[in-house]
């Protein structure tokens, strides 16, 4: 099971965050200053699996961004890889291809496909076409909202 999933920059900056066990707010942020300190120092050449604690921190970076996952101690590391990869699909389909400033600008729809992707730590949906038809669908949803929004502030409705 997945614990949590941290997007977060070269420079070290956390993009997105997303937490499937309960943890206090400081134990977070040491969380969060650990990890990225430790990944950002590790070379390139170097295994994408640590240990943390009791826990492996699967991650992988994809140009500016590093995808990072926490999983028990006795999952399987290479599962946690290719939910990471899917999870990338999905951002490259859904913004042509996806950078960081897609992330920043556009977080509410990455937290989306994320919640499509995975509920409660573990997958929910594996077809990128069955996630991308229900981001789509949501944003049809809110394009109608937007404009019943416009016309009923001119008196239109």
């Amino acid at each position: 099971m997945i614990q949590y999933v941290l997007l977060f920059s070269r420079q070290g900056k956390v993009r997105l965050q997303k937490w499937y066990q309960a943890f206090q707010v400081r134990e977070k942020k040491k969380i969060q200053r650990e990890l990225v300190s430790t990944i950002l120092a590790r070379k390139s050449k170097m295994c994408n699996i640590l240990e943390y604690k009791d826990q492996k921190i699967v991650y992988k970076r994809y140009a500016s961004l590093y995808f990072c996952c926490a999983i028990d101690a006795d999952d399987n590391e290479l599962i946690v890889l290719e939910i990471l990869h899917r999870y990338v699909e999905l951002l490259d389909k859904y913004f042509g291809s996806v950078c960081e400033l897609d992330i920043i600008f556009n977080f509410e729809k990455a937290y989306f496909m994320l919640d499509e992707l995975l509920v409660g730590g573990e997958i929910q949906e594996s077809s990128k076409k069955n996630i991308i038809r229900a981001i789509t669908a949501q944003d049809l949803l809110q394009e109608t909202d937007e404009q019943a929004r416009v016309l009923e502030e001119f008196n239109l409705l």
